[in-house]
């Protein structure tokens, strides 16, 4: 399947919809089968390849091959491409990396240090000032499996809120779609998670007041598929701790509000079953 793609290695962008980025090592030579990068596709296009084409390459430096960043339309689309295994390296949220354990065999390696949150987001200028305020209205979402969304529509549901009952709720496909859906003024309210929210510029969210701010939740998540063998999945390892201890990885780590890397617990996977179910659930009804 991966050999399908590799033609289309050469582009920034495939018809819109998948982010690519080739960048050749000048130590690698072009026949080299490149490793492939799958990020979860909680951005846009542009905002993925700018935030991780410098962990790509340093990634090239130490392990001496290629690496091209991949993610995908939509989020059931890169749920399905993992259970497929098209990407060696994974980064993806803690529900869906449950998912891609228990149905593709890819091993975690490493996590953001610093929780998440799921964010309920309105306008700073609007009348809504408690989560009852939205009652009847519109609320975007970057997609009804993201783990944020999860978290934010189980805090409103103890409000007493039922998704398409009190509200209804719309994927706009990333966190920067749905958050400008409310500053344009087409949505009463926006959920987002708390880093894609840290990543947003100065200025937006200036125009944003959270409603909401969810439980910590843990944060995306790097894995490798089971093809690697321990060797390559240490030096990926390696290579990620590299990265956070390089100026821009300081630098990509304070933007984000990431923390670093830490390893991730075998048992916080588990923890995320109930989302998963949801999700794959959610996944299924889809098609």
């Amino acid at each position: 399947m991966l050999q399908s793609w590799m033609p289309r290695l050469i582009s920034v962008a495939l018809y819109g919809t998948l982010v690519l980025s080739l960048i050749a090592d000048a130590n690698a030579t072009p026949t080299d089968t490149p490793l492939i990068f799958g990020v979860f596709p909680n951005m846009t296009a542009k905002q993925t390849l700018e935030i991780y084409e410098p962990l790509a390459r340093l990634m090239e430096k130490r392990l001496q091959r290629r690496v091209a960043i991949y993610s995908a339309r939509d989020f059931k689309t890169f749920v399905e491409r993992t259970r497929q295994g098209d990407y060696d390296i994974l980064l993806t949220a803690p529900h869906l990396a449950w998912l891609a354990r228990q149905d593709a065999g890819y091993r975690p390696l490493l996590k953001y240090a610093r929780p998440t949150r799921g964010l309920l987001v309105v306008k700073n200028t609007s009348p809504y000032r408690v989560p009852e305020d939205l009652r009847g209205q519109s609320i975007a979402t970057p997609d009804s499996i993201a783990v944020a969304t999860l978290a934010v529509q189980a805090d409103m549901a103890a409000h007493g809120l039922r998704r398409n009952v009190d509200y209804q709720v719309t994927d706009y496909g990333s966190h920067l779609n749905a958050v400008m859906q409310v500053i344009n003024g087409r949505t009463a309210a926006a959920m987002m998670g708390l880093h894609p929210f840290m990543l947003l510029p100065a200025d937006l969210r200036r125009q944003l007041r959270v409603l909401i701010e969810t439980a910590p939740l843990s944060s995306l998540m790097y894995l490798t598929h089971p093809r690697l063998r321990d060797r390559e999945a240490n030096a990926i390892r390696r290579a990620l701790l590299d990265f956070a201890a390089t100026p821009e990885g300081k630098s990509f780590m304070q933007h984000g509000g990431y923390g670093g890397f830490v390893a991730v617990d075998g048992s916080e996977l588990r923890a995320f079953r109930p989302y998963a179910l949801q999700a794959e659930e959610m996944i299924r009804a889809k098609q």
